[in-house]
């Protein structure tokens, strides 16, 4: 199930008995698991309402059988159980200590003889479900929140018998739309352009755009328009949005502004050697562009972007129209030889890294 219908059919009154809820999008997920609960009605912990983690996951069965005394319905609330988590496998790393070496790998059998432990109950669980999807519908709504899942047998019986809903990140086109509504909600009126720019000074987390549009509501007022001005104005710009406004200046050759960006991120605690890695990591990204322009080749694809990053295509695609292949190598190469002498103690990294803005600007 998509969120979109997840979120309808809650709003309709429909509740099912058994969800599966994961993914990134913690803020969409979190309002759904408040609905459930609202739907569910009067909650009294202990009786009508049990929550569950890894630690008490094996009781989860008796919770289901145990009946919620003097209520209809019981609520159960399992997050992050492990039991959506295949075994992990791997190779133990290099120890300074055979002391350490031992603590090490004393702790990592531990731990994979949980997730086999935890593997072996997920199995028993879907088979329970199966067996006993009537009485669990009767008696119990049942709700699991994970971070992250593996389609496991029990995934799929829970996909055949409730309902399950990946809160991935939204794209671009989702976020505008939510941010479009609130702002409907307060009378407040953006265009499709001006909402698109906000995503992209403001990035793709719902929870930081809506607080971000609640600011610009309040600025303009009823009946009001948020504008690009207003947004420069007020919105706290993401750390990649701003690394895009610096590289917007070298490309013009103005370096007054580049250098002036830099300070800004500086004065605003951001680290320099993030700062130095962003933009060595940027550059190679627009390289990577340039390349797959010239080959005839999927940019998105080339970039390993996400579904909700594809916006990211147009802006690398216009950046990589300021630099020639060869000129974006040589940056590249300049910040290689950067790292090599900050780590030898021959520069410090602030000047180095402004001298090669001033030198490609130059």
């Amino acid at each position: 199930m998509d969120i979109a219908t997840l979120e309808s059919n809650l709003k309709a009154g429909k509740l099912n008995s058994i969800y599966l809820l994961y993914g990134e999008e913690r803020f969409l997920l979190d309002n759904c698991v408040k609905k459930i609960n609202k739907l569910f009605g009067e909650i009294i912990n202990g009786i009508n309402y049990i929550q569950i983690d890894n630690n008490n996951i094996t009781e989860i069965i008796a919770d289901i059988e145990t009946p919620a005394f003097g209520y209809p319905l019981k609520l159960i609330v399992a997050k992050n159980t492990g039991l959506f988590q295949k075994p992990k496998r791997g190779k133990a790393g290099v120890l300074e200590t055979f002391e350490k070496a031992t603590d090490k790998v004393s702790e990592k059998n531990k731990t994979t003889s949980n997730k086999k432990e935890e593997s072996k109950f997920a199995n028993k669980f879907a088979t329970y479900i199966n067996e006993n999807i009537d009485e669990i519908k009767d008696s119990v709504i049942l709700v699991f929140i994970e971070d992250e899942v593996d389609k496991n047998n029990l995934y799929k019986e829970i996909e055949k018998v409730g309902c399950v809903c990946n809160f991935e990140r939204q794209k671009p086109i989702d976020l505008a739309k939510r941010l479009k509504a609130i702002c409907n909600a307060y009378k407040v009126n953006i265009d499709g352009n001006t909402l698109n720019y906000f995503i992209e000074c403001c990035g793709t987390h719902l929870q930081d755009l809506i607080n971000e549009v609640r600011k610009q509501i309040e600025y303009v007022g009823e009946n009001g328009t948020i504008t690009k001005q207003t947004i420069d104005l007020l919105a706290i710009k993401q750390f990649e949005s701003i690394i895009f406004d610096l590289t917007d200046s070298l490309g013009k050759r103005n370096i007054s502004e580049a250098l002036q960006v830099l300070k800004n991120l500086i004065a605003s605690k951001e680290p320099i050697q993030k700062i130095f890695i962003t933009l060595y990591n940027h550059f190679k990204k627009i390289y990577i562009t340039k390349v797959a322009i010239n080959e005839k080749l999927n940019i998105a694809e080339s970039l390993n972007l996400k579904s909700n990053q594809t916006f990211l295509v147009n802006k690398y695609t216009m950046q990589s129209k300021y630099f020639k292949e060869i000129e974006l190598k040589k940056i590249m190469q300049e910040f290689i030889n950067l790292d090599y002498k900050v780590k030898t103690g021959a520069m410090d990294l602030n000047v180095g890294l402004e001298a090669i803005l001033c030198r490609y600007c130059s």
